[in-house]
């Protein structure tokens, strides 16, 4: 069963990303699953340490991008939003080039908190980083933003 409130529109997810750090660092949101939300980013000049491999804090901003935006998707933001309480990373192999995947995917739905799990693979699916994500759900102050509306 979809845990999604909102309709999955991958165009305009990644429209929200216009003006952002997810557009200089060319995040984007790639595909969904009933309780999942895919994206990726290039591992390039743009999100590399000095010696040429994959920053961790690029993998960092990739996994919360990713699990802060399926957080809203699981909420009527008329009425209420998902903020970042706490991240943690474990940067588990370096990569040098090609592109990173992530995938979220929801452990704790709850009413006040969120828990998600993200797991950043290189393109032969190894795994590069895992990730949790704990959200803190929120009153929406005066309804939704005009670019989080549906």
């Amino acid at each position: 069963m979809a845990i999604w409130k909102q309709p999955i529109d991958l165009a305009r997810i990644n429209g929200w990303s216009r003006g952002t750090m997810m557009e200089t660092l060319d995040i984007h949101f790639t595909a969904f699953g009933d309780d999942w939300l895919r994206g990726s980013m290039p591992v390039d000049h743009r999100t590399q340490q000095p010696f040429g491999l994959l920053h961790g804090g690029a993998s960092v901003v990739l996994a919360e991008t990713l699990g802060s935006s399926a957080a809203l998707l699981t909420l009527d933001v008329e009425k209420e939003l998902a903020v970042g309480l706490d991240i943690n990373a474990n940067h588990i192999r370096g990569v040098r080039g090609g592109i990173v995947t992530g995938t979220a995917k929801a452990v704790h739905l709850g009413r006040t908190t969120q828990v998600w799990e993200i797991r950043i693979e290189e393109e032969s699916g190894k795994l590069v980083c895992l990730s949790r994500l704990t959200m803190a759900v929120i009153p929406s102050p005066g309804g939704a933003p005009g670019n989080l509306r549906t």
